[in-house]
């Protein structure tokens, strides 16, 4: 007899199904566990061994051959233990097969037969109520898995719990569905002095989804924009919190089974390696830009990070997606974010203060800067200097608008961006001006008379790449709505164009 039990392997946060069969035979006593299992799969017979142990199950003296099917595909992660020791159980006689059939099942056993939290019951749970399935997981998983739909969720603390459910004497109640509390208030805008010029571009990113480039000395306030960004954002739709709790699920950073109430913010240190800030490693997992989907990734001091890492972003700030290609595993992540980043203007931080002068300017700033690839500035929509803040205006009462008015006019101008798209026929994925391409960019943002003989003049003189153009008309785009207008003018255009990139900045 071969027991079978279906689980689930993970590929990005795709789910590919996977059936555990077991077999009892006679013969030497050994436990096998094949189907290209890695390391964490092959201690599982320990732990199952441990786990039945607890409950005064011993396993039989036979030849115990666990099979991972489809077996060319590598398999990793500890989920697999709850499968295969519910396989062994069906195998023994004590788990009616019929009863799990419809289940599929993951969690990790304790040596006392305790299950604990696994990361990616949620997609795993999405791809149980697609097939019509219901779905075994860990008590501490619980929460998330009803968030897949109307489907049947057994939460179980214990493998005895398990044992006891299936063969009818006790009942485990189905979890009820949890959202992370709500998060404390973002700081807010008023607590900056000064910066206008900053605030203003700041919400124009905001609006429009598009990657701001922030340049100014040490304390001029570049951080502290970009922490009161998520502040003026709209909240997560439905499906943007499925998208972000599916990510944070499989890298298992989900928190008690809640699912995610607010845009991501993720600030990696610039010492970040490669695989962290991309996604990778051994089993290709998913990097701070995909752990910052559908929210905002702010890389500090922006030159000292490795040169390969920043031109490693390009094609995943182009594409919303990033694929990490190894060896073993060829995994894609999606990757939609907004890229917000800062900078000194020089090594010393202090090129055009006539205060603290940089003793090697220019080439002190022309040296730093060059550090960033022309490509990758060139996906930059909105470049900026941020200027020291008088003392003076330090001491002065807040006297700007808060986050809540900013807010606001953004979530009305990225309102009129989905009905625009929806009336043009636009794809779902496209949410914001940021997003839209082609013939729908070339719709949407077509200037006047005016605005057209500007932007041509423009191009020619600052040599903008065809990349560069269609960013100038999308902020465009943007600017218009955040005013309430339908058409893109030559006053839009002209402040697009001042926030694209001189030749080194603080040099202008």
């Amino acid at each position: 007899m071969v027991a079978r039990v279906q689980t689930v392997a993970y590929a990005g946060i795709e789910v590919v199904p996977v059936e555990v069969q077991v077999s009892l035979a006679g013969g030497l006593a050994r436990f096998n566990i094949v189907g290209l299992p890695d390391k964490a799969v092959g201690e599982s017979r320990e732990r199952v061994r441990a786990a039945l142990a607890a409950m005064a199950l011993a396993l039989p003296p036979k030849r115990i051959t666990v099979n991972l099917a489809p077996a060319s595909l590598a398999k990793e992660g500890s989920h697999f233990d709850l499968p295969i020791a519910v396989g062994l159980l069906v195998a023994l006689g004590v788990i009616p097969e019929d009863e799990i059939a419809s289940y599929t099942v993951l969690g990790e056993l304790g040596l006392d037969g305790s299950i604990a939290a696994v990361p990616g019951v949620l997609p795993a749970a999405l791809a149980a109520a697609a097939a019509e399935r219901g779905i075994v997981c860990p008590a501490a998983n619980g929460p998330e898995a009803p968030w897949a739909g109307p489907i049947d969720v057994v939460a179980a603390p214990h493998l005895l719990s398990i044992i006891n459910h299936f063969k009818g004497t006790q009942v485990l109640p189905a979890p009820a569905r949890r959202l992370a509390p709500s998060p404390p208030a973002w700081p807010d805008l008023r607590d900056i002095r000064g910066q206008e010029t900053a605030k203003r571009a700041l919400e124009i990113a905001a609006a429009g989804g598009h990657h701001l480039l922030m340049c100014g000395p040490p304390g001029a306030g570049k951080s502290m924009l970009a922490q009161r960004l998520p502040g003026i954002l709209p909240p997560l739709d439905a499906a943007e919190t499925l998208e972000v709790s599916m990510i944070q699920s499989v890298a298992g950073v989900l928190k008690d089974g809640t699912l995610a109430r607010t845009r991501p913010y993720r600030d990696p240190h610039h010492s970040a390696s490669l695989p962290a800030l991309v996604g990778g490693g051994a089993r290709a997992k998913p990097g701070e830009i995909t752990l910052a989907h559908r929210g905002v990734l702010f890389l500090d001091e922006l030159p000292e990070f490795q040169r390969s890492v920043l031109d490693s972003l390009r094609q995943p700030l182009e594409t919303g997606t990033v694929t990490v290609a190894r060896a073993n595993a060829h995994v894609t992540y999606p990757a939609q974010v907004q890229l917000i980043a800062a900078m000194n203007p020089c090594r010393c931080g202090h090129l055009g203060d006539p205060a603290r002068s940089c003793s090697r300017a220019p080439a002190c700033a022309a040296d730093y800067q060059a550090r960033l690839s022309g490509p990758m500035l060139d996906r930059i929509d909105l470049h900026i200097e941020v200027p020291p803040v008088p003392a003076a205006d330090l001491a002065l009462a807040p006297a700007g608008e808060a986050s809540a008015v900013v807010a606001a006019r953004v979530a009305e101008a990225r309102a009129r961006q989905a009905e625009r798209a929806h009336h043009e026929g636009a794809p779902p994925r496209i949410r914001t001006n940021a997003q839209a391409d082609g013939e729908l960019l070339a719709r949407i943002a077509a200037p006047d008379t005016d605005g057209r003989t500007l932007l041509a003049q423009a191009a020619e003189r600052l040599g903008l790449s065809a990349r560069g153009y269609h960013r100038v008309l999308r902020v465009a785009r943007t600017i218009a709505d955040l005013e309430g207008a339908d058409a893109v003018r030559r006053v839009h255009i002209a402040e697009a164009l001042g926030y694209r990139r001189a030749a080194v900045i603080g040099q202008r």
